[in-house]
Order: structure tokens, then C-alpha cells, then sequence
């Protein structure tokens, strides 16, 4: 059975499980190599509007690389498999649409890594999490502190990665790593419920939306400026734009098709 399971939930919405429940879910050669499959035909589904990220089991999204595993390894072939992970997150935060994650179970390394760059994260409120490494004698190597510094700001990064501090959900939320803490029953469906919402929206205006974000944050607020017009003109000449006003007139919900 893959180590990662890809299907879509709806029409709009897909989820891509880590399946490796009994190893926490880590970050072994073989899921790093599921991951990307499941990622080709992501990145190639027309329908695709919005992409809930989690994992198999209550106990964990992903603990991160596969230790077990490492232990085996060559200095080398540890270096190749960072980057191998780096690359895979990279290629997560790259995702035109916009990516949920669902945040089930310990999220610790590379495991938090990979949430840090979805659009959103939400949890179960029995989570745990944190970026660990420097207990281990390592540093983040996916990515942690860049995107952590710049969600939580700089002394609260510092405060988290140095101290390799574990906290849960209720803490993720305080300073802002998290957007929802439910309980892990509803996690899933609060998960496709925000999906959902995401979906129902223009697509085009969508996807646009998270590009000028994305291209505009840490911009001066001039060029930030002209980001944001590039991305609007892009909406204008739009079949959806169009439908949006009609449904407007008719008092109906528009039916956007993604033109």
C-alpha cells in the first residue's frame, strides 16, 4: 500500500493522507517519493480548488523524519534526504491552490514543517507540536526557520526552535500557528468545511488571491501594490468575474467553472 494516499472528497476538494500510522507517520525515502507522485497529479487536476493535507491515525500528522531510518544512513545520504524533504515542502507552499492542514496528531520537525507551509492549519486539540531539532543536535532543515519566524515573528521563533520546545494546540493557536483547535472527531470535517468555503469561490480570484499575498508579503508597500493590481487585472477578463455579477442580479449563487 502507498505510504501516501491522494483522492478527491468532492468535486472541488481533494485530501492527501500520510499513510504510515505505524511509523507516526515520518518522513521516510519511500513516503518522500509517494508524496511527489501524489503531487504530479495534484499539480495537473483541473478540478482541483482545494487541498486538505493530514494524516492516517489519531496520533500523528508527522513526527517528522523517519529516525529509524536515518540511523542507516551515511552522512551524505542524510544531507540528500534533507534537501529531498525541503524540496518536497517547497513544492507543497508552491501549490496554486490553496492547501488546508489538517494538523491530527504530533507534528514535530519536518512534520511541522510541512504545515508551515500550507495556506492554513487547523488541529485536533489533543496535538502536539514543535520544532525539535536542536534536541537532536540539528537545526531545521525544511524550511522551520524561515517560515516559522515569519508567521510568529522573529523572538517568538527564536523562543520555540532554541528551547526545542513541545506545546500543544492551545498554545499553537495563542501565538498564531494555528487558526482552529476542534476536537478530533470534527477535525476532518471542519477541515472540508473550510475547504469547501475556499471552493465555493471563484477559482481564478482564488488562486490569485494567494499569489499576490505571497508575492507581496515582506514587500514595501509600493511594490506590494503593484503585485495586487498585476493579480486583479488577471481577474478581469474572466467568464467567472462575469457570472459573479449576473448571479448577483438574479439573486442566486454564482456557478463559477474556473474561466
Amino acid at each position: 500500500m502507498s505510504t501516501v494516499i491522494w483522492q478527491m472528497q468532492t468535486d472541488h476538494v481533494g485530501i492527501l493522507y500520510l499513510n504510515r500510522p505505524y511509523a507516526a507517520n515520518a518522513f521516510s525515502t519511500q513516503l518522500i517519493e509517494d508524496f511527489h507522485h501524489a503531487l504530479d497529479k495534484i499539480e495537473s487536476h483541473e478540478d482541483l480548488r482545494a487541498l486538505i493535507i493530514t494524516g492516517k491515525g489519531e496520533k500523528a500528522f508527522c513526527a517528522g523524519a523517519d529516525l529509524k531510518e536515518r540511523q542507516t544512513m551515511t552522512e551524505e545520504e542524510v544531507v540528500k534526504t534533507v534537501r529531498s524533504i525541503g524540496g518536497l515542502v517547497r513544492r507543497v507552499e508552491q501549490l496554486s491552490v490553496p492547501t488546508i492542514a489538517a494538523i491530527n496528531g504530533a507534528a514535530f520537525g519536518g512534520g511541522l514543517e510541512l504545515s508551515l507551509a500550507c495556506d492554513i492549519r487547523i488541529a485536533s486539540d489533543k496535538a502536539k507540536m514543535g520544532l525539535t531539532e536542536t534536541s537532536l543536535a540539528i537545526i531545521p532543515g525544511a524550511g522551520g526557520t524561515q517560515r516559522l519566524a515569519k508567521l510568529i515573528g522573529l523572538a517568538k521563533a527564536k523562543y520555540y526552535i532554541l528551547t526545542a520546545k513541545r506545546f500543544g494546540s492551545e498554545e499553537a493557536q495563542s501565538i498564531g500557528l494555528i487558526e482552529e483547535s476542534v476536537s478530533p472527531d470534527e477535525l476532518l470535517n471542519q477541515a472540508i468545511t473550510l475547504a469547501n468555503q475556499i471552493s465555493a469561490n471563484g477559482p481564478i480570484g482564488v488562486r490569485a488571491a494567494k499569489q499576490a499575498i505571497e508575492r507581496g508579503y515582506e514587500r514595501d508597500i509600493a511594490t506590494g501594490l503593484e503585485i495586487e493590481r498585476h493579480y486583479y487585472l488577471t481577474t478581469i477578463p474572466t467568464e467567472d468575474r462575469l457570472e459573479a455579477l449576473q448571479a448577483f442580479k438574479d439573486k442566486r449563487q454564482p456557478q463559477f467553472k474556473g474561466k
